[in-house]
């Protein structure tokens, strides 16, 4: 059974993430000393892990309980 693929671009628009944002996710991602290691490691495993749509469908659940939890 062929699983269709999540579609990444076009469509209404749910959540925005402006260029300031992801700047700053892939300077913390890619520069950050401490941050950057851990998160680079994390995605090295996610994607040996999880197909594009399970990656796809992960990032879309973290964003939206990301907007959805404060801070502690």
């Amino acid at each position: 059974m062929s699983v269709k693929p999540i579609e990444l671009l076009g469509g209404e628009s749910v959540y925005c993430i402006n260029q300031s944002q992801l700047k700053s996710a892939f300077r913390l991602a890619n520069e950050d000393a401490e941050s950057g290691p851990r998160i680079r490691s994390e995605i090295a495993a996610l994607e040996e892990k999880l197909s594009r749509n399970e990656r796809a469908a992960l990032a879309f659940v973290l964003i939206d309980r990301l907007l959805k939890t404060s801070e502690h």
